[in-house]
C-alpha cells in the first residue's frame, strides 16, 4: 500500500477540492501530526476531548452531519483506482465505501482516540467485534496469548473455544495480579498479545497497568486492554498499553440502546485492520452503521458527568451496604486489594468505576435478593450489560460467566451467588437507597446477614 495510507489516515484532514486532486502529502502529514500532538498532551480523558476537533453540519450546524451513503462517487475514473491504490483516502475525504471508512464513523473514531489518549480509533459494530478482530490482526495462525483468568464470559469463550478451533491461535490464563506468573507465561517471539481487562467483569480486580505493560514490552508483546467498565476513570494507553478496546454499548452510550465497540491504537494499527487485502475490520466487515456513531457522538460529551454521578453513588452504596454486613466488591472500599493501586493509577474526580459486587454465596439467595430489588421495592431491573441510567443487576456464573465451567469461574473468583450491580442515577440517592433498603429488609429473616 501506498506511504500515505499507512501514515494515518483514519484522521481527516482537508477536506476534497473541486478539481485537481493532486496534493502535497507531506504537507498533510505535518498537519495531522500537529493536530495529534495537540490529543496526546492532554492527559485528562475530559480535556483532551474538549480539545478533539469538532465537526459541523453540511450548512453549517453545530452538529455534524450523517453521512449516510453506502458508496460514494469520484469526480474522474482516475481518482478510483488511485483510492483503490492507497494514493488518496480519507485524509484528503476521497472514500470509497463506508464498509472501508465513513466520514460520521471517523468523526466518532477521532473522539474515542482523544478520550482515550491514543493516536487513532476506529469503530465497529460491537465490542466483541473490536476484540476479535484485534487478535486476529495481531495474532496468525499457531498465534499464542496470555490472558486474564478473569474476562467477560464472550471474550474468555473466543479466546479458549474459537479461535483455537477456527484459528489455531492458543491461550494461556493467568492471574493478572501475579506479576511473575504473567512474565512466565509469556513465550517470547511467539506470543503476540497480553489480554486483560483494566477492571475485570465481573469481580472488579484491578490490573496494574502499567506493570503488565512493562513485562509486555519486555517480552516484545502488544498489550491490549478492555477499558469498557473504566471510561473517563481509568487511561489504559496514558498507563503503558497499546491499544485499548471498548464496548460502546455501556457507559459511553449510557442510553442501553446500542450495540456498538470500539479499536483505539497507534494509527499504525488500525489502518492495518482497515487494509483491501489483509484488514480484519475491512475484510471481516462488522461495520458501524453512521446513525449510530452520530448518537454516540452526540453522547460522549456528557460522559465525563454521568461517569461521576456512577461512581459516586456505587461507591456511597458499598459503604453503605458494607455497614449492614454484606459481603461487598468495590475498588473504593478501603480492604479491596487493588484499592491503593487504583488510586494511584486513577484519573482524579471520577471516582472508584460504577459498578458494585455482593457476594451473596449462592444463586438461590442472589436470585431472590435480585426478585426484590426489581419486583416489590423497583431499586433496578434485572438484566445484563452496565452503565445504564437505572441500576443493572445479574448473578453473574449463571448469566454474563455462564460460559465459564464451574473451575474456570472458581479460578476467576466468582462465587456462585456474585451479584454484579451497575449503578445508575435516576432518582434520588436517599430515594434509590431506601428501595435498597426495603428490599433488604424483606430479606432479613433469611440467612442474608449472619448465618449460624
Amino acid at each position: 500500500m501506498a506511504e500515505t495510507q499507512s501514515r494515518g489516515h483514519v484522521f481527516a484532514g482537508q477536506k476534497r477540492g473541486t478539481g485537481d486532486d493532486g496534493f502535497d502529502g507531506d504537507d498533510v502529514f505535518v498537519a495531522k501530526k500537529s493536530m495529534l500532538a495537540t490529543v496526546a498532551t492532554e492527559n485528562d480523558p475530559a480535556a483532551a476531548l474538549a480539545s478533539a476537533r469538532h465537526e459541523f453540519g453540511e450548512h453549517g450546524g453545530v452538529n455534524m452531519s450523517i453521512e449516510a451513503s453506502a458508496t460514494f462517487t469520484v469526480m474522474e475514473p482516475e481518482t478510483m483506482r488511485r483510492m483503490f491504490a492507497g494514493e488518496l483516502g480519507p485524509d484528503r475525504d476521497f472514500f470509497i465505501y463506508s464498509r472501508h471508512f465513513n466520514p460520521t464513523v471517523l468523526n466518532l473514531g477521532r473522539l474515542m482516540a482523544a478520550l482515550e489518549g491514543t493516536e487513532a480509533a476506529y469503530c465497529t459494530a460491537s465490542g466483541m467485534s473490536a476484540i476479535s478482530s484485534v487478535l486476529l490482526q495481531l495474532c496468525s495462525s499457531g498465534g499464542h496469548v496470555v490472558a486474564s483468568t478473569t474476562l467477560y464470559g464472550g471474550t474468555h469463550a473466543l479466546l479458549t473455544h474459537f479461535l483455537p478451533r477456527a484459528c489455531n491461535i492458543t491461550t494461556t490464563f493467568v492471574d493478572i495480579g501475579d506479576l511473575e506468573a504473567v512474565k512466565n507465561a509469556i513465550v517470547e517471539g511467539r506470543t503476540k498479545v497480553l489480554y486483560f481487562e483494566s477492571m475485570s467483569n465481573p469481580t472488579l480486580t484491578v490490573a496494574n497497568i502499567p506493570e503488565l505493560s512493562r513485562i509486555g514490552h519486555e517480552k516484545g508483546t502488544t498489550v491490549v486492554v478492555d477499558n469498557t467498565f473504566a471510561p473517563m476513570v481509568l487511561s489504559p494507553a496514558r498507563l503503558g498499553a497499546d491499544v485499548v478496546v471498548h464496548s460502546i454499548s455501556k457507559f459511553i452510550s449510557g442510553g442501553a440502546d446500542v450495540i456498538a465497540g470500539a479499536v483505539c491504537g497507534p494509527a499504525s494499527l488500525v489502518n492495518s485492520m482497515m487494509d483491501l487485502h489483509q484488514g480484519a475490520l475491512m475484510l471481516l466487515g462488522p461495520t458501524m452503521n453512521a446513525k449510530v456513531a452520530f448518537e454516540l457522538s452526540e453522547r460522549i460529551p456528557h460522559l465525563g458527568l454521568r461517569m461521576k454521578e456512577h461512581c459516586f453513588r456505587a461507591m456511597e452504596y458499598a459503604i453503605r451496604m458494607k455497614k449492614l454486613g454484606l459481603k461487598v466488591i468495590h475498588p473504593g472500599l478501603e480492604d479491596h486489594p487493588q484499592h491503593e493501586l487504583l488510586k494511584s493509577m486513577a484519573n482524579k474526580e471520577y471516582g472508584f468505576g460504577g459498578l458494585l459486587c455482593v457476594d451473596m454465596e449462592t444463586e438461590e439467595r442472589a436470585n431472590r435478593l435480585m426478585h426484590h430489588l426489581q419486583n416489590y421495592t423497583q431499586f433496578g431491573f434485572m438484566a445484563v450489560s452496565l452503565g445504564y441510567y437505572e441500576t443493572l443487576m445479574s448473578c453473574s456464573g449463571s448469566s454474563t460467566s455462564s460460559e465459564m465451567n464451574a473451575e474456570e469461574q472458581a479460578l476467576a473468583g466468582i462465587s456462585p451467588g456474585l451479584i454484579r450491580m451497575s449503578i445508575g442515577y435516576i432518582g434520588t440517592l436517599e430515594q434509590k437507597w431506601s428501595q435498597l433498603e426495603k428490599a433488604l429488609s424483606r430479606m432479613q429473616d433469611s440467612t442474608l446477614f449472619n448465618k449460624n
